[in-house]
Parts: structure tokens; C-alpha cells; sequence
């Protein structure tokens, strides 16, 4: 039999139904989809490659997909060090995001879509709200499926200054459009790029601490409407429950599954603050959260409740929450912050395990985005990524599954196939003039700094 791509002899985790790994084994690939996967020397004598690529001495593993980011973030990297969650949004992105103009932006989307695909990231779900304007938020869309990535620009929705957000002290300037502007500017978003797009459009109410009612239930409406899923921030700060049950009477939580609006469409980012009774209602409902380890710790913000939420029936995936929060968008980072979390937190060292980190990255992952990727076997799309395992910091070689989680990095990615198409090998992003893009966004970076007023943040050193 004939096929594009095969990928030979490498130790293929499959994240498969029976979680299989094939050590060595083989991965054959036809246009878009995957072909056959098993032991090398059964795939390689049953397939003729177009292009084969030896994969010994390498995993072979799912791509992954990033629950969580905001790529146009990239431009504010390694800025807003010492400030927790509110502090941060008020004194430092919300001012940054004013600032951001929709040349940055396609800019800074571009950049983290570059950095994605080099760590092994083929779907990215990009809660973008900074402009917001349709051209702007599809002009990111185009930017991040010019680059290879596949996943959804989530809308970012706002809405009138409620009593809560004035409360909580957000800018006037994030005030741009009614409840029924974002409604019908999503709208329009979501037309031209509808279902099934390779980067698709969701609505996204920003928050749901601080936004209308209304402006929530219109993007859970849109959702419905076009087959879509939505999303939102939901309970990152310890304050965020508290506002909402102050100014409505119920937790947010709470409130989502008695409107009827927590379901399968739903994916909430963060989730931290949660009672018992807000975990019951998500895991009933089946309904998605992005666990974002590396952006709680940074901002002290928490530890999501991990094992209660996936057996209550969660769907839960990891995410970076982009390269300002998180700094790098590496799911090798997050997975091994997952596990330091959830042991720190319960003092359990089997709270879990490398075997679960990979899956959230991977077979959840793509369960949360609905992409129908995230694992290795026949017919499935053809996500994955090839990872080093012979550096210094992976050898000696014992578990692969291991190896990945604890001791691998992004940078030990080597090659990243999207949709059936090689984005990333070499070192280099295929799609993309990367030593260009490299240039315009530190000038960028530079210039929406002083615009900002952030000169004072980029002090060498800071006592």
C-alpha cells in the first residue's frame, strides 16, 4: 500500500483506547488522516512511503492541544513579574491590551503560532480580546492557519461596564461595544469563518465574574446555533466567586447549569475556586475545563481540583494561557506542572501520574477543542509530533512515557505534522519566515512598551 508519510521506527505512543505503545513502531500517514499504526517492522514492510522519515532514537506522540492561550500576549513576554491575578489585569494587561493595535496583534499571534508548532502544539484554542474588531480577531484566524496550527480564535466579549467589573476596578476603555454589538460582531466573525474552518471562531465572554448575564447567554445561544463550542474564564481568582455571589445571589457555577447554559459547548479556563456542589454540576454536564498550572503558580492564583473534577466527568485539558501569564508555551512545562501541583497541593506523590499529564495534553485535549485528534490510529487526523529522546537531560532511557513528562522540553520537539502536512522540521516553522518575524516583533514589542507607558518594567534588574 501507498502513503504519504511514514514514519519509521520510533517509540510510538499511541494515547489509543487500549494505550498502546509500540517500541519500536511505525506511523503511516495518507493526505490528512493517519493510516496505520503498530510495530515498525509490520507497518514498514505493508507500507510505500512518498517521504519516510527515521524516527529511531525519537518519540513519535499526538500533537498536542493548548486548551488555553492568548497569543496576542507575545509581545508583553517576561513583563508584570510580582503581581497576582487582579493586580496584574488592572495594572499591567488590561493597560497592555488597550495599547495593542490590530498590526500587533497579527504580529503577536503569528509569533506564538510559531512557538506553538516548534513544541509539539498542533491546536491551539486563542482566547483573543485585544482589538476585537472582526477584521482584527479573522486577521489573527488567518495568521495562526498561515503558520500551520489548527484549533479556534475565541472572541473575547465584554460588553457594557457592569456593577461588578466597575467594582473591580476594569478600565472604561475595555468598553467598546453593547451586549448586542459583541453578539452580532461575533456573529459576523463566525460566518465567515463558520464549522469546521481549520481555525474556527467561538464566543467568548471574557469573564464571567464581571460580564452581563445576557452577554452569556447570547454567546452560549451562538454556540448552539452554529455548532460551535464557547469560552470563558471562570473562577481564576479566589475573589471571582465571591464578587458574583455578592451581586447575584448564586455562584457562577451555579448559575450556568440552572440557566441551562453548562453543557458539552461549554469550556470554562482556569476553574480554581469551585465548591463541591459548582465540580457535580461541570462533571454532569459534561462540560470542559483548561487547566492552566503554570499561569496559577505564576500568579499564585491556586491549584485547580484536578482529580474531583475528571471523576466527577469533566472534560479536562491543559493550557498555557499564552506566553505573558505563562511565559512559554511548552506542554512539556505544563504536564510536569501538573503533576508538581496536584502532589504540592494534596501531598499525595500518587495524586497522579505522567501516564494521565499526557493524556490531558493529548486525547482530552482534543476532546475539550472537539478536533477528533489527540491520539494515534487509524483514521484519525494526522496531529503528532516527533520528540528527541537521546539528549543528555533523557538518558538514560527507561519509560518513555516518563521520559516525556519529566525529563523532555519543547525544544526537543523535531518535527511537527498538521492535518497530514510537515509545519515544522529542521528547526524552523516551514510556513513562516520566522528570522523576519523575529525582527518585527521585538520592534513591535518595543513600541507598544513605551506606548503603554511600560518603560519602567524593563529595568535590567528589579530590587
Amino acid at each position: 500500500m501507498e502513503c504519504d508519510l511514514l514514519l519509521s521506527g520510533g517509540r510510538v505512543v499511541t494515547v489509543d483506547g487500549r494505550r498502546s505503545v509500540y517500541e519500536p513502531g511505525s506511523v503511516a500517514i495518507t493526505g490528512n488522516r493517519i493510516a496505520a499504526v503498530g510495530p515498525a517492522a509490520e507497518t514498514d514492510a505493508a507500507w510505500q512511503a512518498a517521504r519516510t522519515v527515521d524516527c529511531r532514537g525519537r518519540a513519535v506522540v499526538p500533537g498536542f492541544t493548548d486548551g488555553h492561550s492568548h497569543l496576542f500576549q507575545s509581545l508583553a513576554r517576561g513583563l508584570g513579574e510580582g503581581l497576582s491575578i487582579w493586580p496584574w489585569l488592572c495594572e499591567f494587561m488590561w493597560p497592555y491590551s488597550i495599547a495593542v493595535t490590530p498590526d500587533d496583534a497579527r504580529v503577536a499571534a503569528t509569533l506564538g503560532a510559531v512557538e506553538a508548532l516548534r513544541s509539539g502544539i498542533t491546536t491551539v484554542i486563542d482566547n483573543h480580546y485585544a482589538p476585537t474588531d472582526p477584521e482584527t480577531v479573522l486577521a489573527v484566524a488567518a495568521a495562526v492557519e498561515s503558520a500551520g496550527l489548527r484549533g479556534a480564535v475565541a472572541r473575547g466579549m465584554i460588553g457594557h461596564r457592569t456593577p461588578v467589573a466597575l467594582a473591580r476596578g476594569l478600565p472604561p476603555a475595555l468598553f467598546r461595544y453593547s451586549v448586542a454589538e459583541e453578539l452580532e460582531l461575533t456573529r459576523e466573525c463566525m460566518r465567515r469563518r463558520p464549522p469546521g474552518s481549520t481555525v474556527e471562531i467561538w464566543p467568548a465572554p471574557l469573564n464571567l465574574s464581571y460580564v452581563d448575564q445576557d452577554l452569556v447567554r447570547g454567546a452560549a445561544a451562538l454556540a448552539a446555533e452554529f455548532g460551535t463550542r464557547w469560552h470563558t474564564h471562570c473562577s481564576e481568582g479566589a475573589k471571582d466567586p465571591e464578587s458574583y455571589l455578592e451581586a447575584y445571589g448564586i455562584r457562577p457555577v451555579e448559575w450556568l447549569a440552572a440557566e441551562g447554559l453548562l453543557d458539552e459547548r461549554t469550556t470554562l479556563a482556569h476553574a480554581v475556586w469551585l465548591d463541591d456542589a459548582e465540580i457535580r454540576r461541570i462533571g454532569e454536564r459534561r462540560a470542559g475545563v483548561a487547566h492552566n498550572p503554570v499561569s496559577n503558580a505564576y500568579l499564585a492564583s491556586g491549584v485547580m481540583r484536578l482529580r474531583e473534577l475528571r471523576e466527577a466527568g469533566a472534560v479536562v485539558a491543559l493550557g498555557t494561557d499564552g506566553p505573558s501569564a505563562g511565559h512559554r508555551q511548552d506542554m512539556f512545562e505544563v504536564m510536569k506542572q501538573t503533576l508538581f501541583g496536584q502532589r504540592q497541593h494534596t501531598l499525595d506523590p500518587a495524586a497522579a501520574r505522567c501516564e494521565e499529564a499526557l493524556e490531558l495534553a493529548t486525547r482530552e485535549g482534543a476532546r475539550y477543542a472537539g478536533t477528533g485528534a489527540g491520539i494515534l490510529t487509524a483514521g484519525a487526523p494526522a496531529d503528532l509530533a516527533v520528540v528527541a529522546l537521546d539528549r543528555p537531560h533523557q538518558v538514560p532511557l527507561h519509560r518513555t512515557v516518563s521520559a516525556l513528562v519529566y525529563a523532555s522540553r519543547g525544544s526537543d520537539v523535531e518535527l511537527t505534522v498538521v492535518d497530514g502536512r510537515v509545519v515544522f522540521e529542521d528547526g524552523r516553522c516551514v510556513l513562516v519566515d520566522e528570522e523576519a518575524l523575529l525582527a518585527e516583533a521585538q520592534e513591535r514589542s518595543e513600541q507598544l512598551v513605551s506606548r503603554a507607558g511600560f518603560g519602567g518594567l524593563t529595568r535590567p534588574w528589579n530590587h
